[in-house]
């Protein structure tokens, strides 16, 4: 994994309220097991119509989307299956962090170990920023992972939640293995120090 730096970005806004992962990717893309493509099927039913054809009218199919970093979406985001696909195809598509009210509990560390940062702000905060993108698509909001502040385009700061252990393998761009194979040198000074096996059998 890349380390998980600091950004500005537009925002795309999709503020409805529960969206589940059969939404983020439906069910019927999830036999690969490979993350390659996957941004082709994000929000495939809502992003194209029955032939196929992408939906003029969906946010991510519209010129202002383009480029962004970041997804604004409604309360409870990431509901449903456990699928890893969802965050999967999210970063596939360019999206580093997805701003919400709230978000489901697997969703949110299904994406948090695969360098999609979840931030959960207040209502009034969602409100706010809501408002800015939508009067001005080109507002940008500001991301700083290691103080966990969220910067609005008018420039209040909003702090989010982010646990120690994930934050840290964001930061230093490591998964879970990565992380332990950081502690080597500990762990091998701890085994060495450790008492000889007793041999109970002999």
């Amino acid at each position: 994994m890349k380390p998980f730096t600091n950004f500005q970005s537009r925002v795309v806004p999709l503020p409805l309220n529960n969206i589940d992962t059969d939404q983020i990717i439906p069910a019927r893309f999830l036999k690969t097991t490979s993350k390659r493509g996957l941004d082709a099927q994000l929000f495939c039913d809502w992003r194209y119509d029955a032939q196929g054809s992408p939906n003029p009218d969906f946010v991510l199919n519209q010129p202002v989307s383009r480029g962004a970093q970041v997804l604004l979406a409604g309360d409870n985001f990431g509901c449903g299956s456990s699928r890893e696909h969802a965050p999967w195809a999210l970063t596939q598509f360019g999206f580093r962090a997805v701003i919400s009210t709230s978000f489901a509990d697997i969703f949110r560390q299904n994406s948090l170990k695969n360098s999609l940062l979840p931030i959960a702000i207040p209502p009034d905060a969602h409100a706010g920023l809501l408002a800015a993108v939508v009067a001005d698509p080109g507002v940008e909001v500001a991301i700083d992972l290691p103080n966990q502040t969220l910067t609005l385009p008018g420039g209040r700061k909003v702090a989010f939640p982010v646990d120690e252990f994930s934050k840290h393998c964001l930061v230093n761009g490591v998964d879970e293995l990565g992380y332990i194979l950081q502690q080597e040198p500990a762990i091998a000074a701890f085994e060495a120090a450790h008492p000889a096996a007793i041999d109970t059998l002999g």
